[in-house]
């Protein structure tokens, strides 16, 4: 299963302009600017916070597996980053601090000074400072199980980083959650050049879209985890040969589905021409025999219909289940984005780990729309 809580603050902290807020921006900067001589004039780190009420709620009730198997991951998308040195990495990191979004842009003039900034946490009336030894630029855990990170070689800036230890530290309350900040390497600004934040490497600008963007790209915290069973009756399972020439279909599936829906997909598998079956009273064809899909290798995809983006990709928290009456999964709708339209599509893995491994994909136009 996968479940996504998408961000509720987010802002940019601009070393350059100490005191400036840019929470209503609709782009998150993780920059390094720097002058022809190779030095660094400017910095910036993001903040990314979620609310995570319904996620603990949905473990303790048994709804989301609690277990090592369980992961996070936070995912911002690519805004027009420019520059981009061919390999360099992004760190996240649990901020130790609270702070307030605010309401300004990194355009206004005069500029905005009523939540965070480089300097300043909060908002204008009575400030605090972040606690920095040096500098500002927000505060955060460090050490074992409170690092992240995603490397970047000669790919999109996209970010999807495994986030799992970091949450986990949260939902058992061994530190307060005050959200993600991403940064590059160093801690106190542009003055220390041993690491990223400070050498003389062009490393360029990381640009995400930020929870105030108008796009379908707000930053989101996934939750995956195995949520498959297997339970076949008195049903038999399709054979290779069956495999090789098949064909899916959903039973029941509806055109629009509400944003609170939990849903169970029925998917059927069956030979594409199965065989004639006479017999004293007559004929039957295979056509309304239910038959399972083999197990544990049966996955589906979640996808954008319009844009083609993958919502939710192949892998262990995408398995297809089975109970007594055939194969299907559950999804929880209030993790898609409303009034957008998505389609299904499959991979079956057969022979897994022989030298016959063969990996068939589906792709049926099963499609449906998510409403208000």
């Amino acid at each position: 299963m996968h479940y996504f809580e998408y961000a509720t603050k987010d802002t940019t902290l601009y070393e350059m302009s100490h005191s400036m807020n840019a929470g209503q921006d609709e782009i998150l900067e993780v920059r390094k600017d720097m002058n022809a001589d190779g030095s660094v004039v400017n910095v910036s780190r993001a903040l990314v916070k979620f609310d995570l009420t319904y996620v603990s709620k949905s473990i303790s009730s048994g709804l989301i597996t609690s277990g090592s198997l369980t992961k996070f991951y936070l995912n911002l998308y690519d805004a027009n980053s420019r520059e981009l040195n061919v390999s360099q990495t992004l760190y996240g990191y649990p901020t130790s601090q609270s702070w307030d979004n605010g309401s300004g842009k990194y355009f206004y003039s005069p500029i905005v000074e009523d939540g965070a900034g480089w300097k300043w946490k909060d908002n204008v009336t009575g400030r605090t400072q972040w606690n920095t030894i040096s500098g500002s630029g927000g505060t955060w855990y460090s050490g074992s199980g409170y690092e992240a990170s995603q490397s970047f070689t000669n790919e999109p800036a996209d970010l999807r980083m495994d986030v799992t230890d970091i949450v986990w530290r949260w939902l058992h309350s061994t530190v307060p959650n005050e959200g993600f900040m991403l940064k590059r390497s160093g801690s106190i600004g542009n003055t220390d050049s041993n690491v990223d934040e400070g050498n003389t490497t062009r490393l360029g600008q990381f640009s995400f879209f930020s929870r105030e963007t108008n796009t379908i790209y707000p930053p989101k915290l996934e939750v995956v985890w195995d949520d498959s069973k297997w339970t076949t009756g008195s049903l038999s399972a399709l054979s290779s040969d069956n495999l090789e020439d098949m064909t899916l279909y959903m039973k029941g599936l509806r055109e629009k589905y509400k944003e609170s829906s939990k849903v169970k997909f029925r998917v059927v598998g069956r030979e594409r021409y199965p065989e004639k079956t006479f017999s004293t009273t007559g004929y039957s064809t295979g056509y309304l025999t239910v038959k399972t899909l083999p197990s544990g290798s049966t996955y589906y995809q979640i996808k954008d219909a319009y844009t083609e983006d993958v919502v939710v990709p192949f892998g262990s928290g995408s398995k297809v289940s089975c109970d007594s009456t055939g194969n299907y999964f559950n999804f929880w709708m209030n993790g898609l984005q409303s009034e957008r339209f998505y389609r299904i599509n499959y991979k079956i893995i057969s022979g897994s780990g022989t030298a016959d491994e063969t990996v068939t994909y589906f792709d049926e136009k099963h499609s449906f729309k998510v409403v208000r």
